[in-house]
């Protein structure tokens, strides 16, 4: 896996939900690990519901601002570990997103709530988005959005009183779950989504601040000299 596709397989993408995983595992051509994985979750959680979704949102929208260092492992559909990385990310409601992945190579994603931006120092290349088209397809965008027009688009499953499972209403899309997990302390701290090749994505937080204020430049992107910009706004 190179490390373009490992830094898109981060953060954008988008999420494919069905409502009841066991029969979406049988019915979708997908790898026997990605099968067992929905499959495990349609035991844990047998239907989504508004009220998860209310629970869901409500977790979130106490998580005005953060910033943490992450960590990253990407799991191919027969268990094999592909690559792990890390780095560092900031985030701040509404759709405020600093992504900077330092290993194994370096990307950049930055929102500023208004564009999102794709940077890729190997290539020298940035990818600019409209935000209203890209949040739907943007986990960590959705993460922190409080827009309930978008929420609409999802429906949410529960597996405990500090994981979820959020499933899109669009059954073409390529993500099939997107799950996110809390701590007892209700923090965010981490995130799994499993893609239609079987492909899985972990990510976990460490050293979550939730108090210090965040330099408001993070959220600002510069394009870096001598880089070239592919302007799909």
């Amino acid at each position: 896996m190179n490390k373009k596709n490992f830094t898109v397989a981060a953060l954008v993408f988008s999420i494919s939900s069905p409502l009841t995983l066991s029969s979406v595992a049988a019915d979708l051509s997908l790898p026997p690990v990605a099968k067992e994985v929905l499959v495990q979750q349609s035991n844990i959680v047998a239907e989504t519901s508004v009220e998860y979704k209310t629970e869901l949102m409500e977790k979130l929208n106490h998580i005005e601002q953060f910033s943490a260092a992450f960590e990253q492992e990407v799991i191919d559909n027969a268990g094999n570990v592909l690559q792990t990385g890390g780095g560092d990310l900031a985030v701040k409601r509404p759709n405020l997103v600093h992504w900077n992945t330092t290993s194994p190579d370096e990307s950049l994603i930055v929102s500023d709530g208004e564009s999102i931006f794709l940077f890729d120092p190997f290539i020298e290349q940035v990818t600019a988005y409209k935000l209203d088209g890209a949040i739907a397809n943007t986990p960590i965008l959705l993460i922190t959005s409080n827009d309930a027009t978008l929420w609409e688009q999802y429906s949410v499953s529960r597996i405990s009183t500090n994981n979820y499972v959020i499933h899109a209403n669009d059954i073409n899309s390529r993500i099939k779950t997107l799950e996110i997990n809390f701590n007892n302390k209700s923090e965010l701290s981490g995130f799994t989504f499993l893609d239609a090749t079987g492909q899985l994505s972990k990510v976990s937080l460490n050293n979550m601040n939730l108090s210090s204020d965040i330099d408001a430049s993070l959220f600002k992107f510069n394009i870096p000299e001598g880089a070239h910009l592919d302007d799909q706004r």
